[in-house]
C-alpha cells in the first residue's frame, strides 16, 4: 500500500477570507491536494474570480458571501456550508483586517470595534460552529477534524502602531490552544499559523515604502516578502492525516525574521 498522508480526496475544507492573500494561497493548495473547498469573503466579485481559479483544480468548490463580523451570518454560513458539502473536515479561520497603522493614542471607537469584531469575535464564532459540528460528528461515530487559525507574529513581537491588531491575534492563539485541549477527545486538533511579513493587500502600503523595505524586509534572512502561496504546504499538512498528532502548536512562517 502506498503512503499518501497528504491526499485530501473526499475531505471538505472551509477557508474564511479565502478569496485572496494567504487565504486563497491555502484554499488553492487544498483543492490541488484533492479537497472540496468552501471559501468565504465579503466581496462577491472577488469571490467569483477566486472560485473560477479553484474550480480549475477539479474538485467541488464553492464561494459564499459571509461577513464574519456578524454572529448570525457565521451561524447561517456554517449551516449553508454543511448543507452544500455534508461535512467540514478542516476549518481555516483566516479572515482579518489591519488597523491602518494608527498610533496607540488614536486606537478606539468604531475602527477598534470593527477590528475586534472580525479578527477575534469572527474567529471565535466561526470556530465555535465548526467545533459544534465536529463534536456532533464524533458522537455519531465519525471523529476527527482540524481547526486552524491564522494569527500573526505581531502577537509575539512588540508591534508599535498595531497594538489592537496584535492583541486580537494573541487572543486568537489563546482560543486555539483552548480548543486543542477541550476538543482533542473528539479527535479534533487545533493549531495556529503565525505569518511574518507577507505580500498581500493588507501590507500593500508597506510594500511600497522604501524605508520599510530597507529597514524591515532587509532584516528577513531571505531579503524578501513572503508569498501567499507559500502557505499552501502548511495548510495541506494541517488538513491531512500527516498532522493527526500535531495539536496546540503555533507554527511560525516568517522566513526566519524572528530569529535575526
Amino acid at each position: 500500500m502506498s503512503y499518501k498522508p497528504f491526499d485530501l480526496t473526499g475531505r471538505v475544507a472551509l477557508v474564511t477570507g479565502g478569496n485572496g492573500g494567504i487565504g486563497f494561497g491555502m484554499a488553492e493548495a487544498l483543492a490541488q491536494a484533492g479537497a472540496n473547498v468552501e471559501i468565504w469573503g465579503t466581496n462577491a466579485e472577488k469571490n467569483a474570480r477566486a472560485l473560477e481559479r479553484l474550480k480549475a483544480r477539479g474538485t467541488k468548490c464553492n464561494a459564499r458571501v459571509v461577513d464574519v463580523s456578524k454572529e448570525e451570518n457565521i451561524v447561517a454560513g456554517v449551516a449553508a456550508t454543511l448543507q452544500e458539502f455534508g461535512r467540514i473536515d478542516s476549518c481555516f479561520a483566516n479572515a482579518g483586517v489591519g488597523n491602518r497603522w494608527k498610533s496607540f493614542l488614536e486606537i478606539g471607537g468604531a475602527d477598534y470595534r470593527r477590528l475586534m469584531s472580525i479578527n477575534l469575535d469572527g474567529v471565535m464564532i466561526t470556530l465555535r460552529e465548526a467545533c459544534r459540528h465536529m463534536k456532533a460528528r464524533a458522537e455519531a461515530g465519525d471523529p476527527g477534524g482540524s481547526i486552524v487559525t491564522v494569527a500573526s507574529m505581531g502577537a509575539l513581537w512588540g508591534s508599535p502602531r498595531a497594538e489592537d491588531y496584535s492583541a486580537s491575534k494573541a487572543a486568537v492563539i489563546a482560543v486555539t490552544n483552548g480548543i486543542a485541549v477541550e476538543f482533542a477527545r473528539y479527535g479534533v486538533r487545533a493549531n495556529s499559523i503565525l505569518p511574518g511579513w507577507i505580500a498581500t493587500d493588507m501590507t500593500g502600503a508597506a510594500q511600497d515604502n522604501d524605508v520599510f523595505n530597507k529597514q524591515v524586509i532587509g532584516r528577513v534572512p531571505y531579503r524578501r516578502w513572503g508569498k501567499p502561496e507559500e502557505f499552501g504546504g502548511i495548510a495541506v499538512y494541517l488538513a491531512s492525516d500527516a498532522s493527526s498528532f500535531h495539536n496546540g502548536d503555533s507554527i511560525v512562517i516568517d522566513g526566519g525574521y524572528g530569529k535575526f
